[in-house]
Parts: structure tokens; sequence; C-alpha cells
């Protein structure tokens, strides 16, 4: 299947892209899709612990389960401005 990878800020400028195009396999959840990408990818590795994940707009947990088409965003942790 194919999935969309939108990264952002430090990730977009580790990858040298914010918009790529990844093949998955059939049944992948996010977790199996992270492990793979991180490993093709191993200077994102550090960041994985404070990773934000979203699949399709929306935060998601590891366990999500992605389907053909799926867009999955990485997005580093956003710290809060004055309150």
């Amino acid at each position: 299947m194919r999935l969309r990878i939108r990264l952002f800020a430090t990730y977009r400028e580790v990858v040298g892209t914010g918009d790529l195009t990844w093949t998955a396999e059939e049944g992948e959840r996010l977790a199996d899709f992270l492990a793979s990408f991180l490993g093709a990818h191993p200077r994102l590795a550090p960041h994985r612990d404070t990773m934000l994940l979203a699949v399709n707009h929306a935060f998601a947990s590891p366990d999500t389960a992605l389907r053909d088409g799926d867009e999955v965003a990485l997005l580093p942790p956003v710290s809060g401005g004055a309150g």
C-alpha cells in the first residue's frame, strides 16, 4: 500500500524533504511503519520518543491501523507559548 509521508520542522531538515511517498505492507500499524521509516532514516531515531504522530490530520497512537492512501505526519513536540 502507498502512504503519503509529511515531515515538519527539524524532521524535514534531517530527511531532506517534507513530503514523500512510502510503500508499506498491507496490515501495517503506525508502529510498524515508524520502525521501517526510522530504519531508512536513522538520523531521526533519536527523536522517536518525543515524536508526535498523525494519520489523516488526526493525532494517532502507534497501534493505529494504516490503509492505502493514508497521510502520515511526523511532527516534533510543540512547546507552549505565553499563557
